[in-house]
């Protein structure tokens, strides 16, 4: 009991117990007549009687520090029956300083590859107390599960530390509370906040494409200059790490554009830059690579296939340009008297050959 409690304050004891019935297990307390307390019985709930202490002048430590005290329980039997317990009170010094941390905010940067078991940062409260009451303890305030997941904090050093990798693209940002208690019961608190894992973002990412493949189909009529959107690529880190630049390559007839999103993202174009000939290249095989600024850089690829659609440019060649027949003049009607052979480069309903 601290020195500094008011006369009149109480404190329950332990309540017997008595596994007999009726007045048998009856029970009235007892305690030792001391000036500085007597015994009061509060009926609880269920009927029983709780026996409290009650605190009768001021104590003071410096006088006498502890109490020796019994409470005696007896029941209602014929002959009564009793049993008793030894009460030993400790007088406390008053606890009238609580801890006081050297600062109300704490900031941290740390880099999102941090190791698990690395220092984040050390908290520092200070308690003007003496012994116990001056002996302080770290520990987390009321904060999220997914804090005391990633972090811990050492209770005699207040040293805070990762406990598990830290990712920036999940979050970039952390705010707790901090905790410091000292021996006799009083806290005080702090608030830790902006480690910012972002600032320090690590290069743990490529870009990539959300489809490895793409097919575009243009038919080989279209004119060079068009232009044709691209996938783009995601990168989720940030700043220089983040997604930097296109490059294309694989064929001369196209050529790469970049325009500005609405975000400011960069859109990637596909532009014609030479007619295309189906019947020279059916189809063309392209590398759309996306890069980031990191150092060293990393990159991320996605092929391109361009398919070229027919186009009826291309008239039906003779295999001879001219036939030269000898025929008797016998010959029966209906007889064959020559075959002729034209070929059409083009394809489907273009490539189909009539002869008149």
């Amino acid at each position: 009991i601290g020195e500094w409690t008011l006369p009149g304050a109480r404190f329950p004891l332990e309540m017997a117990q008595d596994e007999d019935a009726g007045s048998n297990s009856l029970l009235t307390y007892e305690l030792t007549s001391n000036p500085s307390f007597s015994l009061a019985l509060n009926e609880n709930p269920g009927g029983k009687m709780q026996p409290e202490i009650v605190l009768e002048r001021a104590l003071d430590r410096e006088k006498q520090s502890s109490f020796e005290l019994v409470l005696t329980a007896v029941d209602g039997g014929d002959p009564a029956r009793s049993g008793t317990v030894q009460v030993h009170i400790n007088v406390t010094d008053l606890n009238d300083n609580q801890p006081v941390f050297s600062k109300r905010v704490y900031e941290a940067r740390v880099a999102e590859n941090l190791p698990a078991g690395s220092l984040v940062l050390r908290v520092v409260a200070t308690d003007a107390d003496a012994g116990s009451n001056g002996r302080v303890s770290y520990s987390f305030g009321s904060v999220p599960d997914g804090v005391r997941l990633l972090f811990t904090v050492d209770s005699e050093s207040g040293e805070v530390r990762t406990a598990s990798p830290l990712d920036f693209e999940e979050k970039s940002k952390y705010s707790f509370r901090l905790e410091a208690r000292d021996g006799g019961g009083l806290t005080s608190h702090c608030e830790v906040y902006g480690i910012q894992v972002g600032i320090m973002d690590i290069n743990d990412n490529a870009p990539s494409f959300r489809e490895a493949e793409t097919e575009l189909r243009m038919s080989e009529t279209t004119a060079p200059g068009s232009r044709f959107p691209l996938p783009d690529a995601h990168d989720p880190d940030s700043g220089r790490n983040s997604l930097q630049s296109y490059e294309l390559s694989g064929d001369e007839h196209f050529s790469l554009a970049v325009q500005a999103g609405p975000g400011g993202d960069q859109r990637p174009e596909l532009v014609l830059a030479k007619a295309l000939d189906r019947e020279e290249a059916a189809f063309h095989e392209l590398v759309l690579r996306a890069s980031d600024g990191g150092d060293p850089a990393r990159t991320g690829t996605a092929r391109i296939r361009v398919t070229v659609l027919d186009a009826n440019d291309n008239a039906p060649v003779f295999s001879q340009a001219e036939y030269t027949v000898r025929v008797a003049e016998d010959v029966p009607v209906g007889s064959t008297l020559v075959s002729v052979l034209a070929t059409d480069a083009d394809e489907g309903p273009y490539g189909e050959i009539k002869y008149s």
